[in-house]
């Protein structure tokens, strides 16, 4: 009986023996393991920097600076005089995001508003996967709802809108970048407390003035976060503009003829009308810094005033 018990015993501490040492094989690998993770990012971004840096600086052996970014004429496939001034494809960009966060910004505030604020749990329920379904619809459908939709309909309001025009893809992109903004906005106010809330209502506020006079400077710093991220993403698309907006670079504020943005330029270019090691060919890594170079500055910018405006409870 003893030996039984004896044996059972040891069976058992073999098994928890055997136990610990898997958790302690675990915990010495799992940080490894995750070390590479984090390494995998860092060296991807490394290597994105390097290839735009190395590709750019080839361009300006070949193209000045001050005609790059000074220059406002951009005609690079010309055969006699090819200038590359930035400004009118800097220029289409702005104008499209503009419009974009014009149509976004205080729809999708309002929105937040709404379901952080007004909203049952049963309506924000259904209106959250809509957005979020918005938010997963191909970008090139969104082109293409730009081009044979929204565009004719907007024709019948200003006849004098181009088939590929600013304003049309600006609006689709107000669309698109929409559920970014109110869903970001609506978590930030949500984590406003509920006393700021119930002592404003005590005070004799009414709930509009609760939402916009408490609650929306409260959660300031989520909603300009919001905005600034929902800025670079507008900047940084690509299939709408390339669909909706044309491939004609120009140095103005009309918003109702054909435009080409930066990332337009490096599909036209990207889709084989410049060969390998051409000037042009070389301009699209050009392109591409100056695009990282703005993303890189609205990601600042987000973090800059989620920290400047950050109210703590």
């Amino acid at each position: 009986m003893a030996t039984k018990k004896l044996e059972e015993k040891t069976v058992q501490e073999l098994i928890e023996q055997s136990q610990n040492q898997s958790s302690q094989l675990t915990e010495k690998l799992m940080p490894k393991l995750l070390f590479i993770a984090a390494l995998v990012s860092v060296l991807t971004t490394i290597g994105i920097i390097l290839t735009l840096v190395v590709e750019t600086g080839e361009f300006f052996t070949r193209v000045s600076v001050w005609e790059y970014l000074f220059g406002k004429e951009w005609f690079p496939f010309s055969s006699t005089d090819p200038t590359y001034g930035i400004w009118p494809l800097l220029m289409g960009t702005l104008k499209v995001t503009g419009i974009a966060i014009i149509v976004a910004a205080p729809l999708g505030l309002a929105i937040a508003i709404y379901l952080s604020e007004y909203a049952s749990d049963k309506i924000r329920q259904v209106i959250k996967p809509i957005l979020e379904i918005l938010a997963g619809i191909p970008t090139i459908v969104y082109g293409f709802f730009a081009l044979t939709f929204v565009t004719p309909l907007l024709q019948h309001i200003v006849p004098s809108l181009k088939i590929f025009n600013a304003l049309s893809p600006g609006i689709v992109i107000g669309i698109m970048i929409l559920p970014m903004i109110a869903s970001l906005s609506e978590d930030a106010m949500s984590q406003v407390p509920n006393s700021l809330r119930e002592g404003a209502l005590a005070l004799g506020s009414t709930r509009l003035e609760v939402a916009l006079k408490v609650v929306l400077p409260a959660a300031l710093s989520g909603i300009l976060s919001s905005v600034v991220l929902a800025v670079s993403r507008a900047i940084g698309e690509t299939m709408i503009v390339s669909l909706a907006g044309g491939s004609t670079p120009k140095f103005d504020m009309q918003v109702t003829d054909s435009i080409q943005t930066m990332t337009a330029y490096i599909v036209q270019v990207a889709s084989g009308d410049a060969g390998y090691g051409t000037t042009i060919y070389y301009s699209i890594y050009a392109i591409g810094f100056t695009l990282f170079f703005f993303t890189f500055l609205m990601n600042i910018a987000a973090q800059f005033l989620s920290k400047r405006f950050r109210e703590g409870y």
